[in-house]
């Protein structure tokens, strides 16, 4: 149980990180430890064999989610 507290607690504290900060290309690594946390969550509150399944396919949609906004602030793909 300590780890799903500390796990809660690390989110709670990149989620106002992320509220506070005003740059957005600062505010991106904040968003990806919630998406971490999350899926940790997922594991250690869900006691199910397909919980790891949950949380994988939860990390991997926000990794792709993450990346498309990484990219998309960036200035994308150019194309001629």
């Amino acid at each position: 149980m300590i780890a799903l507290y500390l796990v809660a607690a690390i989110a709670v504290f990149a989620a106002i990180r992320a509220t506070v900060e005003k740059n957005t290309g600062r505010k991106l690594p904040y968003v990806n430890v919630m998406n971490f946390a999350v899926a940790g969550a997922i594991v250690l509150l869900l006691d199910h064999p397909l919980a790891l399944v949950a949380a994988a396919a939860y990390f991997v949609g926000s990794t792709l989610e993450a990346n498309a906004i990484a990219s998309t602030y960036a200035g994308g793909e150019r194309r001629g």
